[in-house]
């Protein structure tokens, strides 16, 4: 299970608000072409680190800090978070993506490959945002063992 503090779960949702505010931007450009980078992005990845501690199968988040040497792009993201204190893992937003028809589309999951890296590491919580009601999270358990979906609650 994944616990987040309601303050850290308002202000992912503004850091997801702020960098897809031009998420409706999408109606001229397909996928292949943003997929390519050959348009004009609308909208960023984000990456934060988590901050808290675990107990058994449990993950409490209390606060986040930005990652450092972010570098964003359209549908990826990189930086470190090997510098912060109690951290517990990370989250990062996923943008909308164009429909064939140019409408954006809402990714409701982490990624086949957002849950290889994460099994591949050692962290204990990784979450994808979208907004305020649109949290994916895996945590990893501890017996090693990596749970998705996490049930995730804000208190």
């Amino acid at each position: 299970m994944l616990i987040l503090a309601p303050a850290v779960r308002d202000s992912i949702n503004a850091i997801f608000l702020r960098f897809n505010a031009h998420w409706n931007e999408l109606a001229e450009t397909n996928t292949l072409t943003q997929m390519l980078g050959t348009g004009p992005p609308t909208q960023r990845e984000y990456l934060g680190c988590l901050v808290g501690h675990a107990s058994g199968d449990t993950v409490w988040v209390t606060s986040w800090a930005h990652a450092r040497n972010l570098k964003q792009f359209q549908f990826a993201v990189t930086g470190s978070c090997d510098s912060v204190a109690d951290m517990v893992g990370t989250w990062h937003t996923h943008p909308y993506r164009a429909a064939p028809d140019g409408h954006a589309l809402k990714e409701p999951g982490l990624s086949p490959h957002d849950l290889m890296t994460f099994a591949g590491g050692a962290d204990r919580a990784v979450i994808a945002a979208w907004d305020v009601d649109s949290i994916d999270a895996a945590i990893r358990a501890a017996d090693r063992t990596v749970l998705h979906p996490a049930t995730v609650l804000v208190r």
